[in-house]
């Protein structure tokens, strides 16, 4: 499993929360840690499901997904 931390755009309510949270735990081999206003983190199976698996169920919730990188964390 590989942990991911996603920056999404287009949310701003408890009803995108759980529209993404919805759309991720539908994808096999993904484990929802968590899902924010703008944020979500997951553990995946890239053999099961890849990244571009995960980022077309965001996109097709209707918001948009990107992996945050190592230095936008620290920030």
């Amino acid at each position: 499993m590989q942990h991911l931390t996603l920056h999404i755009d287009g949310m701003s309510c408890g009803h995108c929360v759980a529209r993404v949270e919805k759309a991720l735990s539908r994808l096999d081999g993904v484990h929802v840690r968590r899902v924010d206003v703008g944020s979500a983190e997951i553990d995946y199976d890239p053999a099961r499901t890849p990244f571009a698996q995960i980022r077309q169920a965001i996109d097709d919730a209707g918001y948009t997904a990107r992996p945050v990188e190592s230095a936008e964390r620290v920030a």
